[in-house]
């Protein structure tokens, strides 16, 4: 357990608590590991796969919000708040998920200063994110926030051994996260590659020239 981030400062006896009490799930790519506005019980940690965290818009499209992968943890903001999941969490692929009941949760916030001060400092960072993803969604347009997201993805998922970003998504999935129609998503992904800055190969992709890239979500 100590792979994830936020339970690095349980005690022993905390982490031995919680491989006790803990439940081993297999989520399928496509369902839903947590559903926007429903109660959780507990803690999940990725052990492995890749999911996208959603949010409906009022027109029922989706919108992507950040993506997760082997390592990072999802539920602690329901438990501490104690209030219904906002975002829904989809698995991209088959992932393999420890689920931690909330009560031994909640004993060792209450008993273990440095995992909440952890907890907290998770929380901040995501708002943090949330925040610049905000303002990057009002102010840039929508090519430039194309080429940021290319190289979140790489940043986040890694490269596989063809050396393309190590996550699949549909081109829906991609004007989704960033905000635009799928048709202009796959002209400007196409655009990218007549220029040489991507490579597409299938649904993957390859950054060609990330100088470039990085280039264009800057502004340049």
């Amino acid at each position: 357990m100590k792979r994830f981030n936020a339970l690095k400062t349980l005690t022993h006896e905390e982490l031995e608590r919680f491989s006790e009490h803990k439940t081993s799930l297999l989520i399928k790519k496509g369902e839903n590991l947590m559903t926007e506005g429903n109660s959780i019980n507990g803690l999940y940690c990725i052990r492995d796969g890749k999911c996208k965290l959603t949010k409906l818009n009022t027109n029922g499209k989706e919108q992507i919000i950040k993506f997760i992968k082997g390592g990072d943890i999802l539920g602690h903001r329901s438990i501490l708040s104690d209030e219904p999941v906002g975002l829904n969490a989809t698995a991209l692929e088959d992932m393999h998920v420890c689920f931690i009941p909330k009560g031994d949760i909640l004993d060792s916030i209450r008993d273990n200063p440095q995992f909440s001060l952890n907890l907290i400092r998770n929380i901040s960072l995501q708002l943090s994110q949330a925040n610049t993803s905000i303002s990057q969604m009002a102010q840039k347009p929508v090519k430039d926030r194309l080429a940021e997201t290319l190289l979140n993805l790489e940043d986040i998922f890694g490269i596989d051994n063809e050396g393309c970003i190590d996550v699949v998504l549909t081109r829906e999935e991609i004007a989704n996260t960033i905000g635009t129609a799928t048709e202009s998503a796959i002209r400007l992904l196409s655009n990218l590659k007549k220029d040489g800055v991507i490579d597409l190969i299938g649904k993957k992709i390859k950054i060609i020239n990330k100088n470039m890239l990085k280039n264009l979500s800057e502004g340049y």
